[in-house]
């Protein structure tokens, strides 16, 4: 018995639909490695991402934190959002603008309890905040809009 020309088309549309959505599936799994979510540091502490999920982590650089063994490229310091701190690791030069006391959002991951970072940015003047460091930081209750980016009780040096 022929198929109606009817069937024909609804078995093409619903072939097609199928075909879109696993190329849609494909592409998304493909982009997955690539995405990296901002995250603060109370966010990691509680969650514990995976060693292989790329983050973003936002936060002020904390007071007397920097650290640097002689000879090496690797620096330490902390990050917090005043209610959690978390170590982070970078192998780098950091920017000229980085500073304790001040905000920065890092890129990297989080292994073994410290974030190693491959990327770091520190904001640009002292008015500045990366959205998403004031906005984790308006949800931890420690942010005062007249401190143009320093929750209160944070020593922000002068530029």
């Amino acid at each position: 018995m022929a198929m109606k020309r009817k069937h024909k088309r609804l078995t093409f549309v619903l072939i097609a639909m199928a075909l879109v959505g696993v190329a849609t599936g494909l592409v998304l799994y493909a982009l997955s490695d690539g995405i990296s979510l901002f995250h603060s540091p109370t966010d990691i502490v509680e969650k514990q991402p995976k060693e292989t999920q790329r983050l973003r982590l936002g936060g002020l650089v904390v007071e007397d934190s920097v650290r640097r063994e002689d000879g090496s490229p690797v620096v330490m310091f902390g990050v917090t959002d005043m209610e959690n701190t978390v170590q982070v690791s970078y192998n780098g030069l950091l920017p000229d603008l980085f500073r304790e006391g001040q905000g920065i959002v890092a890129e990297g991951r989080y292994v073994n309890g410290v974030f190693v970072a491959s990327e770091v940015l520190a904001k640009h003047d002292e008015n500045y905040m990366a959205p998403e460091v004031a906005e984790s930081l308006k949800k931890s209750g420690n942010w005062k809009p007249e401190d143009a980016g320093a929750p209160a009780g944070t020593k922000v040096p002068a530029q």
